[in-house]
């Protein structure tokens, strides 16, 4: 049976910052919210501390929080649902920007722009992708419908960005000659 981590928590109206401050943290480890002030996350160490942390933040926001664990009695299976539909959401993001990625490439492509500098640029994006699909990876622990797609979608972009990189090689090589022969 798959234990819960409840993190239930009631801050102060103001300052507005605190509330912004909790929902980042628990967005940033993948919760969901059950309710306004109740999130949710598969029990394990890393959400344990994390949560943990929280409490004692909000704490120090002269807020109330409580950390609880347990079960969930009666229909399981709507709150991996909910995880999976969430980790989903991201992966959508995920699968838009590559979409972005890769007409980027083809305007830099119709632009004639094969340059060093560009290939930098794109590679610094495409590390950028890379990492935020590791992020909600690490937190996809129902394994998400989308995970395959997005994974997918990622090395489109590495493919895409290698036959950039060829077509930069290829413009500075041939520039190289062009000079040589002056």
């Amino acid at each position: 049976m798959q234990q819960w981590l409840l993190l239930v928590y009631k801050l102060p109206a103001e300052p507005t910052r605190y509330r912004a401050s909790v929902w980042r943290s628990l967005k940033a480890a993948g919760a969901i919210y059950l309710q306004n002030g109740i999130a949710a996350l598969p029990a394990g160490p890393m959400g344990e501390r994390v949560l943990r942390g929280l409490v004692q933040e909000i704490a120090a926001m002269d807020g109330i929080a409580y950390l609880v664990q347990g079960v969930i009695l009666g229909d399981e299976s709507r709150l991996p649902a909910a995880f999976a539909e969430a980790r989903d959401a991201e992966y959508r993001e995920v699968l838009g920007r590559c979409r972005d990625f890769h007409a980027e490439l083809e305007k830099e492509r119709a632009a004639g722009k094969f340059t060093f500098a560009e290939l930098e640029e794109n590679e610094e994006d495409l590390a950028k992708l890379a990492a935020w699909l590791d992020k909600i990876e690490k937190r996809d622990t129902f394994g998400a419908p989308l995970r395959t797609e997005a994974e997918r979608a990622i090395a489109a972009c590495r493919d895409d960005l290698e036959a950039f990189a060829t077509s930069v090689y290829v413009a500075v090589d041939h520039g190289s000659a062009a000079r040589d022969a002056d």
